[in-house]
């Protein structure tokens, strides 16, 4: 979500190794192509050596890909290590709680990456923390992403805004599952915040997205239990 994060360049630990197919070659290829413009967030690898999970934020891509191009990617890579050859499973979304639950459900293990050693704005309040927590440690198969768009004017005059609309399957939302997730990064980028929208369709969800005539429908205050207590394990 900033456009100022150092470089880093992302270690992926596979001197040695070969890919495991052509096709993961072909994967591989494509995921590193424009790597030296990753930012690297975060990097956990795996005491036995078999894994190694990435958190990339992609520098490049508010200036090389279609606009509203998500500019997080996490990397998976799994290695055998008696056959010597890899695989790589990687997935570009729109904002860092996503990026990191999808890490969470590739097994990286829920300590191992935690989000305050990130660089970059920090949440302007506790609502923005909470519905932060809410989407990186949701179990898998609760969320549905449905569109994304990130207006990213790449400029220090403006701040940064992702749009998120996923379809909630908890049963605590169900008269209005469509949900729409807003970060807007400050122009300052020193802080961000992060609301809720909740919509009985996914066209009411839509005509709010592009008129915006009225203030979003706040989704309802969840169930008082600990975020922790649904952490993928």
């Amino acid at each position: 979500m900033n456009t100022q994060f150092a470089a880093a360049a992302p270690d992926y630990r596979i001197d040695g190794f070969e890919p495991e197919s052509e096709p993961v070659e072909w994967d591989f290829d494509a995921i590193t192509l424009n790597d030296d413009m990753y930012a690297v967030l975060a990097t956990h690898h795996t005491a036995d050596s078999r894994d190694t999970y990435l958190l990339c934020y992609d520098k490049a891509a508010v200036w090389e890909n279609a606009p509203g191009t998500a500019e997080y990617v996490a990397v998976h890579i799994a290695r055998d290590l008696i056959g010597r050859t890899f695989t790589i499973n990687a997935e570009r979304l729109p904002t860092e709680p996503l990026a990191l639950n999808w890490l969470l459900s590739e097994g990286c293990p829920t300590d191992a990456i935690k989000p305050d050693q990130f660089p970059g704005p920090r949440p302007a309040d506790a609502l923005t923390s909470r519905l932060q927590d809410q989407l990186r440690y949701s179990p898998e198969g609760r969320y549905t992403l449905l569109y994304h768009h990130t207006h990213n004017p790449g400029t220090f005059r403006d701040g940064i805004e992702v749009t998120v609309l996923m379809r909630d399957n908890h049963p605590d939302a169900a008269e209005r599952p469509y949900r729409v997730f807003l970060e807007k990064v400050a122009p300052s980028f020193e802080s961000y915040t992060v609301r809720e929208g909740a919509f009985p369709t996914p066209e009411a969800a839509d005509e709010w997205l592009m008129n915006r005539e009225s203030p979003l429908p706040l989704a309802p205050e969840p169930p008082c239990q600990s975020v922790t207590d649904s952490r993928i394990g």
